[in-house]
């Protein structure tokens, strides 16, 4: 009965701790009194909740604010650069790496390409754009709060990479590398789930609850905002619809089926003479902005197919919004509209009130953004929790 009690004490602590931050975090600058107002804790609660807020360097006084009658309050903000996250998002053909404060804020970003698709070449790119993103990090209390890694494959939820067929990747504990080398907090997360999560923490549709994030680059990712939250499904492989077959006697995939859908709507489509040349996606993009029939007619092709698996999609999940983002972004001017004609004339009447398809407003920034998000989250809640559990 002692130990129930004792922990009641610690998670009710701890709770009250996060409501505090959170609510400093979201309507900054703001009293203690409006904390009180907005949480309904009580004054003392919330007065020795920000005490120890303050004593950890996660909020600052600023002040004073105006009064409505009586002394003039002292505000509070959140400290925003107390540290920082680093957000990779590890692609096919490139390595995009961004280091963020605690909000989320781009304060540093690296971006390099890759030719040698080897697991130790890849690792060692990784490590070359993570040490210049914390090289340039000013000095701060916590320093790298945490790095999270987006990756195009399966993975569960230990972080461990079951299968990245387009990497050649299986089994691979890419977390356990990262932390031996830098000594703190990872995680990995699959691509499109990060950047699913990116777009619904930051994108100008924060407020859906049903987003499905469609990531386009060599090879095809969705993640799933289903009310509002982040599915992950039983074991956390659910979104590998670029596997989904589209055509029954189609072109042999990586995966090892055949008529993927991110065969036909990818990078992986950009081929001439049936596959005996690859061009590179930059290079069609120049290409098209040229004039280039051929180069046209390929994104054109790109969209019809990227809107047969969105139809499916839309008639699978009913969503308020389907996002299309990373690198074939850059291609919109010609994939947009034969994508929005093939879903407006295949997914069912029904299904098409209140949908919006669009291309990210994030760029190409989407997953990196995530799982920085995911990473200084975890950090803050860590935070709250071992602070409190020493006080016990």
């Amino acid at each position: 009965m002692r130990k129930n009690s004792a922990w009641n004490q610690y998670t009710i602590k701890s709770g009250n701790k996060s409501l505090v931050l959170e609510t400093i975090i979201n309507y900054a600058p703001i009293s203690r009194a409006d904390i009180a107002n907005k949480t309904r804790l009580n004054k003392g609660t919330v007065s020795s909740q920000v005490a120890e807020l303050l004593n950890e360097g996660l909020i600052y006084e600023k002040g004073p604010g105006k009064s409505s009658g009586g002394r003039r309050p002292v505000m509070l903000l959140f400290k925003q650069d107390a540290g920082y996250s680093i957000g990779i998002d590890i692609g096919v053909n490139y390595i995009l790496g961004i280091r963020t404060d605690l909000v989320g804020n781009i304060c540093e970003e690296v971006f390099l390409h890759l030719s040698n698709l080897s697991f130790s070449h890849i690792v060692q790119k990784l490590f070359s754009v993570i040490d210049q993103l914390i090289a340039t990090a000013p000095a701060t209390r916590y320093q790298i709060a945490g790095i999270g890694i987006g990756v195009p494959g399966a993975v569960d939820k230990q972080g461990k990479i079951l299968l990245a067929p387009n990497l050649g990747w299986q089994n691979v504990n890419l977390k356990e590398i990262v932390e031996e080398e830098y000594q703190c907090p990872v995680l990995i997360e699959n691509e499109a789930n990060a950047g699913a999560y990116g777009e619904k923490t930051f994108s100008p549709h924060t407020w859906e609850k049903d987003i499905i994030y469609v990531s386009v680059g060599v090879g095809i990712g969705v993640g799933l905002i289903l009310n509002g939250s982040l599915y992950r499904g039983t074991n956390g492989f659910s979104g590998e619809l670029g596997h989904m077959t589209i055509e029954g006697n189609g072109k042999q995939c990586r995966c090892g089926n055949k008529g993927c859908w991110e065969l036909y709507a990818s990078e992986q489509a950009l081929t001439i003479d049936n596959g005996a040349v690859h061009h590179s996606l930059n290079t069609m993009v120049h290409r098209a902005e040229s004039g280039d029939e051929e180069a046209i007619d390929a994104f054109h092709s790109i969209g019809r197919y990227l809107g047969i698996g969105i139809t499916n999609i839309i008639n699978s999940f009913n969503p308020t919004r389907v996002v299309i983002g990373n690198r074939l972004v850059q291609a919109k001017n010609w994939i947009e509209q034969p994508l929005l004609e093939t879903t407006k004339n295949n997914a069912l009447w029904f299904q098409q009130d209140q949908l919006e398809v669009s291309f990210s407003e994030l760029d190409t920034h989407s997953t990196a953004l995530g799982v920085a998000a995911f990473s200084f989250e975890n950090f803050l809640k860590g935070q709250v929790h071992s602070e409190s559990l020493l006080v016990h």
